[in-house]
């Protein structure tokens, strides 16, 4: 059922890339049960459909679930085509789909640097550029991208992973200012730890690393701003880490 606050994004349509599991799962359930209609998009088709009929339940908002990968435009594009032609447009876009493969820079394979690249930042570009007409022919929205801690915090062993998340970081603030006066909200978020199986995880850190639905909530609190504000940039971390040393 829609979400009993407020606000609510009844009529609107959002599109949650990599959203059949994680924080993008938990990101499709926060903007539906604020009452929008909501595709999910997934680089495999079983877990698109599957993430969609588990967050359609028996009533509420439409679902639909997409294969796409993001690292290939036609395909981003076909599917959001897809999505305004089925529920009518497009008004929040979150750009969520992500790869973490660690390694140090002399072991890494040219393969995995470039899915990193191609899947973290190309992949948002690519959401972005497709997503654009449709937002604009709805008078405007929201493009939230989701980032890390890890591009402004680099760290050895995650060269790829950081260098995608900082690359998404400036192009976000970039995007964000060629579109503003199109009614056009650009922001993105930086989680810390994510209790995920995101980069293989670690044991105990349910314990004191974020939940997905910490994430969600802020992209959720976002779009309620009202229209004459515009928060660019948020950091999230987990509140007590384990203690250094």
């Amino acid at each position: 059922m829609p979400d009993q606050s407020p606000f609510s994004l009844q009529g609107k349509v959002a599109v949650v890339t990599g959203g059949s599991r994680g924080i993008g799962f938990a990101i499709a359930r926060a903007l539906r049960n604020r009452g929008a209609a909501v595709a999910v998009t997934s680089a495999s088709e079983q877990g698109a459909a599957q993430a969609a009929d588990e967050l359609r339940g028996s009533a509420g908002p439409t679902v639909l679930g997409l294969r796409a990968d993001v690292r290939l435009f036609d395909e981003v594009e076909r599917a959001f085509a897809t999505v305004a032609e089925q529920l009518g447009g497009i008004d929040i876009l979150v750009n969520n789909a992500g790869v973490g493969l660690f390694r140090q820079v002399g072991d890494m394979s040219l393969d995995d640097w470039r899915c990193v690249l191609d899947t973290n930042l190309a992949g948002v570009f690519h959401g972005c550029r497709a997503a654009l007409p449709h937002l604009k022919r709805r008078g405007g929205g929201w493009v939230i991208n989701i980032s890390s801690l890890a591009g402004s915090n680099p760290f050895a062993g995650g060269a790829a992973y950081c260098a995608s998340k900082a690359g998404v970081n400036a192009f976000t603030e970039a995007f964000m200012q060629e579109v503003r006066q199109d009614g056009i909200r650009v922001a993105y978020v930086q989680p810390g730890s994510v209790d995920t199986a995101f980069g293989g995880g670690g044991a105990g850190k349910s314990a004191w690393a974020l939940q997905p639905q910490d994430v969600a909530q802020v992209v959720s609190d976002l779009v309620a701003h009202p229209s004459r504000s515009l928060p660019s940039r948020v950091e999230i971390r987990p509140s007590q880490p384990p203690k250094k040393g």
